[in-house]
């Protein structure tokens, strides 16, 4: 009996080790189940982006950017690599998203409540608006060049066909009258057309006046017509340079009615004048939008203000000006696939980047020493 009982006694360490062994192979199965696996040290995460300069860059080396260079800090952070595939357009972008084909996407990608329901975002990355693009502000002898149009030509060559013909005019009737206007025709166009002017801007010489009846009467008639001529040359000159003062002054979005307009279709931008009823041409990309511009087909561009200042600042040089005033502030975040495991983890390290300088490093090389958010 008491060696049975010793026995029994010694089967009870062996059962309590098969114990803790399968507990313990349980708990690692059940940790690599809860633990993700982009949380392993080394795996490569592959987001989706597009060409969004400064935010993504595609070029032959790689992608870079403000956003491209963030998401490789994030990566470095998490101990991840990161793979970026580039997408023929940005509704490309958000559909890969969308199905969960990559693991994320990031440019300059605005968190709003119809794209939430179908994707998440992490926190912020930026804080945007829409801006208005414009061409700069022209010189004193540029604007008097612009002021010189077929309108305006057209009514400076008839005044001044009227007055050479008057003046003509005057002189068959006074050539035998006077010796101002005595001379041959040839001789006389200038001091004709000289008369004439006078006439119509000052009322006539006093010491020339006219000494033939039919030359009197004409230079009455010469008076009376000029004061409607004078009118309606005034009229055109004021109404000219009016278009062209309004035609310059953008101060608001309002202010966009009738003129040639262009944003990027699927933008939020582009969402923002419909929702104005401002009429505008609709390019596939911005780069297609800017390029317009530049060639003048449109005369006005509306989208996401950092963009525009990149292309201010890097290529319009002194051809282009921003409107200062920003409208429908927005925020950019990453896209990740509802439900996505990784949003956690990278909104921490979002938090880190912010806190540690990283942030703030990127965004000096990317829109320069002045610009803080």
């Amino acid at each position: 009996m008491q060696k049975g009982a010793q026995g029994k006694a010694g089967t009870i360490p062996v059962l309590t080790m098969r114990f803790l062994a399968v507990a313990f192979f349980t708990l690692l199965t059940c940790l690599q189940l809860i633990v993700p696996a982009w949380a392993q040290s080394g795996e490569t995460l592959v987001f989706a982006t597009v060409d969004r300069p400064p935010f993504a860059i595609l070029e032959e080396s790689g992608p870079a950017g403000f956003s491209i260079d963030l998401m490789r800090a994030i990566g470095d952070d998490l101990g991840m690599n990161i793979r970026f595939v580039a997408q023929d357009s940005f509704a490309d972008m958000l559909e890969v998203v969308q199905s969960g084909t990559v693991d994320g996407a990031i440019a300059n990608i605005s968190i709003t409540a119809s794209r939430e329901t179908i994707m998440d975002f992490s926190q912020p990355i930026f804080e945007s608006g829409i801006q208005i693009l414009m061409p700069a502000e022209t010189g004193t002898l540029a604007r008097v060049g612009g002021l010189l149009t077929r309108e305006i030509l057209t009514a400076i060559l008839v005044a001044m066909g009227l007055l050479f013909g008057g003046g003509m005019i005057m002189w068959v009737f006074e050539r035998h009258h006077q010796t101002y206007f005595d001379r041959p025709a040839k001789d006389a166009l200038f001091p004709s057309f000289w008369w004439a002017l006078n006439l119509v801007v000052n009322g006539g010489f006093e010491e020339r006046m006219p000494q033939s009846r039919p030359g009197r009467f004409f230079a009455v008639l010469l008076v009376i017509s000029s004061l409607f001529v004078v009118s309606v040359f005034v009229a055109t000159i004021t109404a000219a340079v009016t278009v062209e003062v309004l035609h310059d002054s953008v101060d608001s979005i309002n202010d966009l009615d009738g003129r040639n307009v262009g944003s990027v279709e699927g933008s939020t931008s582009a969402r923002f004048l419909d929702t104005r009823d401002i009429r505008f041409r609709a390019y596939t990309t911005p780069q297609d939008m800017l390029a317009a511009f530049q060639q003048g087909t449109i005369d006005s561009a509306v989208f996401d203000g950092p963009i525009l200042a990149y292309f201010v600042r890097n290529e319009a040089r002194n051809s282009a000006r921003l409107i200062e005033r920003v409208y429908r502030p927005e925020n950019y975040g990453i896209a990740l696939p509802t439900g996505s495991a990784l949003r956690e983890a990278i909104d921490q390290s979002l938090l880190k980047l912010r806190e540690d300088g990283t942030y703030d490093t990127l965004l000096e090389k990317w829109f320069g020493a002045t610009f803080r958010r």
